[in-house]
């Protein structure tokens, strides 16, 4: 059981979210960057949609009264404090929390990071997922004095037989995920003609700021207000993640993993998938700008943003001095070698 001390800053419970329900009226939710949920996942030994603590800015103090295995994917200053006294833990790799020590995440500097537990983190699970939306309370809450149970198939549980600890190894990713700096692609929106064209070429021009309204569900962008030809509002359709709306007085509004299933507001665009999770890591004052694809190059883009993950989860290793016996056996390097522990 984890013992949440504190939280300062908003942290949450996410997966991949709850695909399949947006006809319903409820949002997708999950991970603002899916892609270092997985690899927070792999290196602790987890599937890649099991929940892990999402975290901006700063993230939680914890005590474990168990022993744990624990992965960050991200950029922060962590540390463990214990008995013995208090050593940092890098991200990008699984650590070992004994039973009575305190985790600390004392800052976020990746815009958001991922905390994941061998053998997930138990929660309320409903309509197929884990993941924390606020607004209709679905999923378990995050905050001080709340309790986290690590999942019961964890393999840190003493006395489990070692073939079945493979996941317990501390592991780490030997090449760390690349970080696009580029514009950001779109491809045109559904209501594209009721914007100028001076509009159209002002978007793909100029730099925006992300404004103080932001959060899981969208950021209010600050920059050159947009021109409309008829008018902002529209009967209002579907709108899904990415999408970018842009309301009466001009400004743009890019909708995040939260953002609600319809809207009244025309969409001069909408951010490609590929794309996505970059603007999961957007705080106020961070500067965007976009650029224009076509569809078929988006979906190109998709599919070497799911390449790029796969190479890099095929560098998750072992980090550590103890023999993986599973993968020697395997290896067959000494013909006739026998497992003697059983």
């Amino acid at each position: 059981m984890l013992e949440i001390l504190a939280c300062p800053f908003p942290a949450t419970l996410q997966d991949t979210g709850r695909p399949g329900y947006r006809h319903l009226g409820v949002p997708l939710s999950g991970a603002l960057d899916p892609t270092w949920l997985a690899l927070a996942n792999a290196l602790a030994g987890n599937p890649p949609d099991a929940a892990a603590i999402e975290m901006r800015l700063a993230g939680p103090r914890l005590k474990s009264d168990a022993d744990a295995l624990f992965a960050i994917a991200g950029e922060v200053d962590a540390r463990i404090a214990g008995e013995a006294g208090t050593h940092a833990v890098a991200a990008w790799r699984s650590h070992r929390l004994r039973a009575g020590e305190e985790l600390r995440i004392d800052a976020v500097r990746s815009g958001v990071a991922y905390l994941a537990f061998a053998g997930g983190i138990e929660g309320r699970r409903e309509l197929g997922s884990r993941a924390r939306y606020e607004r209709a309370d679905l999923g378990s809450p995050f905050g001080r004095g709340l309790t986290l149970k690590v999942g019961a198939g964890s393999p840190c549980v003493p006395g489990t037989p070692l073939r079945g600890r493979a996941t317990a190894i501390p592991r780490r990713l030997g090449i760390l995920p690349a970080r696009a700096d580029g514009p950001l692609r779109v491809i045109p929106g559904p209501q594209r003609e009721r914007f100028s064209d001076a509009a159209w070429q002002s978007f793909l021009e100029s730099e925006f700021v992300v404004g103080r309204e932001a959060d899981r569900m969208g950021l209010r962008l600050d920059g050159p207000r947009l021109e409309h030809v008829g008018g902002a509002d529209i009967v209002s359709d579907a709108v899904t993640p990415g999408a970018i709306q842009v309301p009466g007085d001009g400004r743009p509004i890019v909708l995040l993993a939260d953002c609600q299933t319809v809207g009244g507001y025309t969409k001069i665009a909408t951010v490609i998938g590929a794309d996505l999770p970059r603007l999961g890591h957007a705080l106020p004052g961070t500067r965007l700008r976009f650029a224009a694809v076509t569809l078929d190059e988006a979906l190109a883009a998709r599919q070497e943003a799911a390449q790029a993950l796969a190479a890099s989860l095929a560098t998750v290793v072992p980090d550590t001095a103890e023999p993986d016996l599973a993968a020697l056996y395997g290896a067959n390097l000494i013909d006739g070698v026998i497992d003697a522990t059983h």
